[in-house]
Formats: C-alpha cells, sequence, structure tokens
C-alpha cells in the first residue's frame, strides 16, 4: 500500500475514532480528556517536509475544531507539534540512523525509549498548549496543570495501546544491492 493511501486511511481513521468514540466518553471531573488524533502526526514519514507537516497539522486540527465547535484550539496544538517534530527526531536520533533505514518513527525503528520520550514530549506539548488556551478562556492555573497531566497519562496509556495493537511492520532499508 503507499504511504498516501496509507496516511489518508489514518487521517480518517484517528478523526473518527476521536470524535466518535473518545469525545463520547464522559470527562472524569472535568479533568481527564482522552486525545489520540494527534497519533496520526506523529506517525508521519521520517523524510516529509515540514511545511507539508504543518499543513497536514492544521488539516487535522481544523477538521476536529468542526466537529467539536472549539474554535482553533486543535488547530494550534496540532500545528505547534508538527514545527516541533522535526526538532525533537534529530535530537532523539542521530543523523544516520534510522531516517535512513526506516520510513517512520516507531518503536522498531527508534528504539523503545527514544520512541516513548518523542510521544510524551510531544504528547506533553501538545496537551498543555490545548488545555491552555482553554484556561484563557476560564482562568484556574492548578485546574490547567492537573488536567494537563492526567490527560496526558490517558493518553499516552492509548498510544502505548495502540503501538501494541496495531504495529506497524516496517523494512529496514539496507544501501547494499
Amino acid at each position: 500500500m503507499s504511504s498516501l493511501v496509507k496516511n489518508i486511511i489514518r487521517f480518517c481513521l484517528f478523526l473518527l475514532v476521536q470524535v466518535f468514540v473518545l469525545n463520547q466518553i464522559p470527562p472524569l471531573h472535568h479533568l481527564v480528556v482522552p486525545y489520540l488524533y494527534y497519533l496520526f502526526l506523529l506517525w508521519l514519514p521520517f523524510k516529509m517536509g515540514r511545511r507539508t507537516q504543518m499543513i497536514l497539522g492544521f488539516v487535522l486540527g481544523f477538521c476536529l475544531d468542526a466537529f467539536t465547535k472549539s474554535y482553533g484550539m486543535h488547530t494550534a496544538a496540532c500545528v505547534l507539534i508538527a514545527y516541533l517534530r522535526p526538532f525533537l527526531i534529530n535530537l532523539l536520533i542521530s543523523q544516520e540512523g534510522a531516517e535512513s533505514n526506516y520510513n517512520e518513527p516507531s518503536i522498531t525503528s527508534m528504539g523503545f525509549t527514544p520512541y516513548m520520550t518523542y510521544v510524551s514530549i510531544l504528547t506533553l506539548i501538545h496537551h498543555a498548549f490545548l488545555f491552555f488556551l482553554e484556561a484563557l478562556e476560564s482562568g484556574g492555573f492548578f485546574y490547567f496543570l492537573i488536567k494537563t497531566v492526567l490527560s496526558a497519562a490517558v493518553s499516552l496509556l492509548l498510544v502505548i495501546i495502540t503501538e501494541l495493537l496495531f504495529s506497524r511492520r516496517q523494512r529496514f532499508k539496507t544501501n547494499t544491492a
């Protein structure tokens, strides 16, 4: 299956799961809100340009904002993590490492610890920015902090479960014939 078709299917599935499954779960005291849709951005290919990633982040966030009527908050959070993603990948893996041997970030391509660091940092950034924008409307620093930490923990658990349930087979590319 081509990379384009695979990413279109992922986009649709993550968006549908977020809107019709995870958003229907009542929040636990308005503190825990599970998000999984941003995993689409984290699974984009290594070789994709930053501008393309940011456009896809905008489209993903805009689609979720349209469903949830959240007025650009998801769009802003998605564009931010799409912008920061290449910096973080360059910090966590060597230039001649996974990028040249695999197509996209995964436990297989990056290793368990760098991959979980990558996912954890971008999850915390996404949630902190999203809930910060929400807190600007309503106020309450401690509410923002607790909601960020608890929602990020639940979302990371969902990411790990998704990784285990839907393992992505990737072939190791070599330069030999």
